[in-house]
């Protein structure tokens, strides 16, 4: 399995944590959870994920209800 970039692992940890998308972006890039996997839970694509984390845009209001879900199930 393949790792984060150091761009992209840089980009979520300088992200703010009060912002769902990207506390998400840190607990994948720390655990090493893929985007594939956190699309698919999610609903989207991986270049959508790519975009939050990157801070490129804010998802949607059913998808942050979908990623606080998705951080609950990863504890």
């Amino acid at each position: 399995m393949r790792g984060y970039s150091l761009r992209i692992a840089d980009a979520v940890r300088a992200g703010d944590d009060a912002l769902p998308w990207m506390k998400l972006g840190k607990l994948c890039v720390d655990r090493n959870i893929p985007v594939d996997t956190v699309a698919k839970e999610l609903g989207v694509s991986r270049p959508a994920v790519y975009a939050w984390f990157f801070g490129h845009s804010t998802p949607s209001q059913k998808s942050v209800e979908r990623i606080l879900a998705y951080i609950d199930k990863l504890g």
